[in-house]
């Protein structure tokens, strides 16, 4: 079940407010222009149960027929480091820590992902679990 924020709400990913950060990515009217905005956005989506539009971020060669989103609370985004600085890359490093509770268990993902710019639009190519 997708949950929806009103404009004013705090956005999931931490950038500021929901209606000036990942909404218009959610709800397509804009694609992001960085790897990191991209990153963001999905971590958004994770967190409001968006599977559309993780399924529509990912690349074509990597993603899943069909995403099931389990029932973790994704509370919390630390972005750790970022490599995708020119307007003119291709390929996109993004470094983060997602915390998640589910039940009366926490815990958190350290991951590095990779995005890659296809037709002008950043897509999620692929994740490597980082060791804690």
């Amino acid at each position: 079940m997708t949950v929806v924020l009103p404009g004013t709400a705090a956005c999931p990913c931490g950038g500021g407010r929901y209606a000036d950060c990942c909404a218009s990515f959610l709800r397509r009217e804009a694609w992001p222009d960085t790897a990191e905005q991209l990153m963001r956005s999905r971590y958004t989506a994770f967190a409001l149960g968006d599977a559309e539009h993780l399924l529509r971020t990912w690349h074509p060669r990597t993603r899943p027929e069909t995403l099931d989103l389990d029932d973790r609370a994704w509370v919390g985004l630390e972005v750790t480091d970022t490599v995708d600085g020119a307007a003119d890359d291709q390929l996109g490093i993004v470094g983060f820590v997602a915390h998640w509770r589910q039940g009366r268990e926490a815990g958190r993902l350290v991951e590095r992902s990779a995005f890659v710019r296809r037709g002008g639009r950043w897509f999620d190519l692929a994740a490597t679990p980082e060791a804690e």
